[in-house]
């Protein structure tokens, strides 16, 4: 069995990761990446679940970087700790701060909030859940500009539940109701925020008593009931000034039934000493959804799947809106290509996946579950039939010409070059490996139940039914002029002596 790290090891390649905190930015984002998920029913961290082909907690940390004006960042990590902070890796103005023991988000926070004060930040502090992987840069912006404009102390960003309300398991958002326990009116502090109370906190009231809470001076009371059926639920992202954060993080108390301590616990301390707290719900309901199971992992995958496709329905031709694949980075510059004018007519299959470093061209057409993945350069008016996998490792580059047609079922992959012209046939396999490359000239074909690994061939050459490794295939022309082909060629064998009839 393999041994745990000691936290030792762990803090110190946490440090290894770690850079500068630079105390003149305005901005902060703690992201809360410490909880490993237990509902989730898996070995590996929920922060490091794909939504989109990307771990959310990349997601939500590409989310605040690209929101935010040159923000620190403090992912608090915990469970898997090596394994997240590697998916983030070395950052500008990025620590991992190390949460031993998970004792509540409050007690995240004040992990998260150390690197800051120690550093003297003093800006804004905001704070995110790493499982939050929907969240969008523009989200992130308008919940900022919210905070500015509020001129509050804290701002909570909450959501509108739905469905049925048994399966809300989120804190709920308390409010101001129009009377208080004297049916006397609320008057302006009508719809102000009071507390959260935890879903958890709310199922350990009794149905007979009511809960009572305070605000400025008057009473308020709740039942059970109410409280349940309460849609709008904390989303789990803050913003605090820095100050006011620091100066009462140290109130928090941990007198709940999960015996935790709770960040949302800091709007009852706010209200108690004359702070303003207040709230907000993004447009688009979808940027606060986190998970804790599959199922709803599955359906926020999905919904990053309509996104993509409402972003390229119109620009380029995708079969199945429910069945394919296209990188972010990727979709990116198909938007940036079909800025510049000209018809991009490319076409993507049903189960098409599309990963990042790809590069597309004007006229690629990729048929129905074709895989590519990696540094792969396509020319103009490329099409690759059915069932088709073209990959490269990360530091390698795959260069299609224009007009190359590659045929059913092919496994192309590694460093390769294949030239203008050229058609790669059904049942081919080819390989090309840092020492040894494999180039493929102009108006090549090959075809049949070919081979061919870290090989030259020249222009115009015909080859079938043949295992080339590490040969030069020159251009012969015969006495009528036409290029010699190349068929039937296999290496001797090796290992013969294994062999003998049953």
């Amino acid at each position: 069995m393999e041994e745990k790290a000691t936290i030792k090891e762990i803090r110190q390649k946490l440090n290894e990761l770690n850079s500068s905190i630079d105390p003149k930015s305005k901005e902060a984002v703690i992201i809360l990446a410490a909880g490993h998920g237990k509902r989730i029913k898996s070995n590996i961290s929920k922060m490091l679940h794909n939504i989109w082909g990307k771990p959310t907690v990349l997601r939500v940390y590409q989310a605040c970087e690209e929101g935010l004006e040159n923000p620190n960042i403090v992912v608090v990590v915990g469970i898997k700790a090596e394994d997240v902070a590697a998916v983030v890796g070395k950052k500008d103005r990025t620590v991992f701060a190390y949460q031993e023991e998970q004792n509540g988000t409050g007690h995240a926070v004040r992990i998260g909030v150390e690197p800051l004060s120690k550093n003297g930040f003093n800006g804004t502090i905001y704070i995110f859940p790493g499982d939050m992987g929907l969240v969008t840069p523009e989200a992130v912006s308008k919940f900022k500009k919210s905070f500015e404009n509020s001129s509050g102390d804290m701002m909570v960003m909450t959501g509108i539940y739905e469905g049925d309300y048994k399966k809300n398991y989120y804190g709920r958002i308390i409010r101001v109701p129009e009377k208080d326990i004297s049916n006397n009116s609320s008057g302006k502090d009508f719809g102000s925020v009071i507390e959260i109370i935890e879903h958890k906190d709310i199922l350990s009231l009794r149905d007979d008593k009511p809960l009572t809470v305070e605000y400025k001076g008057k009473k308020y009371s709740f039942t059970k009931e109410e409280l349940l059926k309460n849609n709008e639920f904390n989303a789990g992202v803050y913003a605090f000034k820095s100050k006011a954060l620091q100066n009462y993080l140290g109130d928090l108390k941990s007198d709940n039934v999960q015996n935790e301590i709770y960040i949302t616990d800091m709007i009852a301390i706010f209200n108690k000493n004359g702070l303003t707290v207040n709230a907000v719900s993004p447009e688009d309901q979808s940027v606060v959804m986190g998970f804790n199971v599959k199922s709803v992992l599955k359906e926020m995958d999905a919904i990053a799947r309509e996104r993509a496709y409402e972003k390229l329905k119109d620009v380029i031709e995708i079969d199945d809106p429910e069945d394919f694949f296209i990188c972010d980075d990727v979709i990116e510059e198909i938007i940036q290509l079909d800025k510049n004018g000209t018809p991009l007519d490319i076409k993507i299959g049903k189960g098409v996946h599309i990963g990042c470093g790809v590069k597309l061209n004007l006229g690629v057409e990729l048929k129905k579950n074709v895989y590519v993945q990696g540094n792969v350069q396509f020319g103009k008016n490329v099409k690759v039939w059915e069932n088709v996998l073209l990959s490269t490792f990360p530091h390698q580059q795959f260069k299609i010409g224009n007009n190359v047609e590659i045929l059913w079922g092919d496994i192309i992959k590694g460093n390769i070059e294949i030239g203008d012209n050229s058609r790669i046939e059904s049942s081919v396999n080819m390989t090309g490996s840092d020492d040894y490359p494999l180039r493929i000239g102009k108006n090549v074909l090959i075809k049949g139940t070919s081979y061919l690994f870290g090989s030259v061939v020249e222009d115009d050459i015909f080859i079938e039914h043949s295992v080339l490794i590490k040969k030069k295939i020159e251009r012969q022309l015969k006495k009528d002029g036409t290029v010699r082909p190349v068929r039937f060629y296999l290496p001797m064998p090796e290992g013969i002596d294994s062999i003998s009839d049953l």
